[in-house]
């Protein structure tokens, strides 16, 4: 099997109402998705959609200037020799993960098709026919942010994840205070600075904080001010936009400077990199989170196979995109959430079938 063209489709995904968090607020999105051709016939698809140009180093436009230097390199390569395939990538261009992640997704979509299984099969199995997602709250008033944790809970959520920053501390405090006093005994909290919090102001929250159980996700901006104030937070410490990379997960894990990790999929380079740090979190006992920034049916599902396979006892679920999205690019299959739970997809490969009309004529193509 080798690889016959590349093509490049832009997706505009217009945001249902708006996301805010603590530095940036998006209402309209333009997802890139990639689908590979293969000389027998069959065809993959991956997808990156970073969430704007300010969140973190990645935006739209830098990942579809990265395939367009990747792409040509790849043809003539046989996708299903995915490390190969990765290798590739790296000798025509150094860095931009995010936009090679759509090629790696792409590649093993194929696989499970070549082989007629699933993604999740070919990472070990599914522990289960659903996995648990999480609801992001954005950063809104108190009051509000309690209604909308009771409604969710109610809904089947077992976890509610807090937007905080950006705003007074005393604020984001009460809060979370309210929202605390709205669930019910056994859901999980999780306040999520998005790297926004100076470290006094994360020392206040926490100390004002300490009798609520919940995990502080990302609430600086660099390791060093996280290692500096770690022992004198009183909860535990999840990593988010500072892991980039396998490298920088095993650094901030060696030093003992996280409790657990909000993992994003096209961040850290694709299923091939997010399964390697789904082992390592396996091997040192840390829970973690397989989701991605943003994106429709073909992100959530490479997150959804992921997943599946990760221990439950470690799992903290997958968030995706899709409540704040209309429509799918497979209206039968498109991921969806039920009751705080997602469905495994059945079919082989990630089990998403885009209707090609919906992605239009291709912005680019290579082969």
């Amino acid at each position: 099997m080798k690889l016959t063209a590349i093509n490049v489709y832009n997706v505009d995904l217009p945001v249902v109402g708006s996301y805010r968090m603590a530095t940036t607020s998006v209402s309209f999105l333009q997802s890139t998705v990639v689908e590979l051709v293969t000389d027998n016939g069959i065809t993959g698809f991956g997808e990156t959609c970073p969430v704007g140009p300010v969140y973190q180093p990645q935006h739209m436009l830098g990942a579809r200037a990265a395939l367009q230097e990747i792409g040509p390199s790849l043809i003539g390569l046989d996708p299903r020799n995915i490390g190969q395939l990765n290798r590739a990538m790296d000798l025509a261009l150094n860095g931009s993960r995010y936009a090679k992640a759509a090629i790696d997704i792409a590649a093993w979509d194929i696989c499970g098709k070549s082989y007629g299984r699933r993604v999740c099969d070919l990472l070990g199995g599914a522990t289960g026919e659903t996995i648990p997602t999480y609801y992001s709250i954005i950063v809104k008033a108190p009051e509000e942010a309690a209604r909308e944790a009771r409604e969710r809970q109610l809904e089947g959520y077992s976890r509610i994840q807090v937007k905080i920053g950006g705003r007074h501390i005393e604020e984001d405090i009460e809060t979370l205070h309210r929202v605390q006093e709205a669930l019910k005994p056994g859901m999980r909290l999780a306040a999520d600075a998005n790297r926004s919090l100076t470290s006094r102001d994360a020392l206040f929250l926490s100390q004002r904080c300490r009798d609520i159980s919940m995990v502080m996700e990302q609430p600086c901006n660099t390791m060093e001010e996280i290692a500096a104030i770690r022992h004198q937070l009183c909860h535990p410490v999840y990593m988010d936009e500072l892991a980039e990379d396998v490298n920088g997960v095993m650094r901030a894990i060696s030093t003992g400077l996280v409790d657990g990790f909000g993992l994003k999929l096209t961040r850290v380079g694709g299923i091939s990199a997010l399964a390697t740090v789904r082992d390592i979190c396996e091997t040192r006992g840390l829970p973690h989170t397989c989701d991605d920034s943003w994106g429709g049916d073909i992100i959530a599902a490479a997150c959804v196979h992921v997943g599946a396979t990760v221990a439950p006892s470690r799992f903290e679920g997958a968030w995706i995109a899709a409540p704040y999205i209309e429509g799918h690019y497979d209206e039968e299959n498109g991921i969806k959430i039920d009751g705080g739970r997602i469905k495994v997809p059945t079919g082989p490969g990630l089990g998403i079938t885009p209707d090609m009309s919906k992605l239009g004529s291709p912005i680019m193509s290579f082969g």
